[in-house]
This record gives structure tokens, C-alpha cells and sequence, in this order.
């Protein structure tokens, strides 16, 4: 079975963690290439998805991304956006509704996005 829009990146969450999700079958195909690269990184990423996915203090390869990426819409849900810096060039997207306690992959790859070369 493969994963696509709306399925989860993994088991369902415990009490007090967040859920992690796809928000379509790019991302969750992107995820599935970044984890064959980078598997111990991709499942640390998972992982600060699940407790900590807006951290008290932003480091360079965990922060809230800027400008009009700042921002994205889900399910007519305005959410921040982060990134997840996994490798040198692999990153990992999410919007952070906190309304579902669910974290949004948008996009997940082991090349740098292309989005942020407009800025």
C-alpha cells in the first residue's frame, strides 16, 4: 500500500504528541526518498514532529520559515509553516495546526526546495 494525501507518517500518536501527516502523495513520496538517504535524520525529524514541533528556541536547522512562506493554508486552516533542515540539502516542510495537533508535511526531499530561491 502506498501513502498519499492525508495519511499518516506513522503510528498514530500518544497522548500529548502530535500527529504527523502528508498533505499529499508528493510528500509523502519525498518523505519515502529522504528516508532511504537519511534514515537516522529523517526519523529524528519524525520525532520533533511528534513533541516538539514549534521549539521554545528556533536553531538554524529548526525554524519557523519567513516571508510569504511563512504562512500556509490547509483544510481553510491558516497555519504556521517550519522547516526541518534533515541533510546539507534535504529538508522537511510542515504546517503546524494547532487546532488538529497535527503537523502537515508540504513537502519532504533530500534536494534543496526550490521555493526558496524567489526570495
Amino acid at each position: 500500500m502506498t501513502t498519499g494525501r492525508g495519511d499518516r507518517a506513522a503510528p498514530p500518536a500518544p497522548d500529548g504528541h502530535w500527529e504527523v501527516r502528508f498533505t499529499d502523495a508528493a510528500s509523502a513520496k519525498g518523505w519515502e526518498n529522504l528516508a532511504q538517504q537519511a534514515r537516522e535524520n529523517t526519523y529524528r525529524a519524525w520525532v520533533i514532529m511528534r513533541t516538539e514541533p514549534r521549539p521554545a528556541m528556533e536553531t538554524s536547522r529548526h525554524h519557523r520559515l519567513k516571508g510569504s512562506l511563512a504562512h500556509g493554508t490547509h483544510r481553510g486552516q491558516t497555519c504556521e509553516q517550519w522547516q526541518i533542515e534533515v541533510t546539507s540539502g534535504g529538508r522537511i516542510w510542515y504546517l503546524l495546526d494547532a487546532a488538529r495537533a497535527t503537523c502537515w508535511i508540504t513537502f519532504a526531499g533530500a534536494g534543496h526546495p526550490r521555493a526558496t530561491d524567489r526570495r
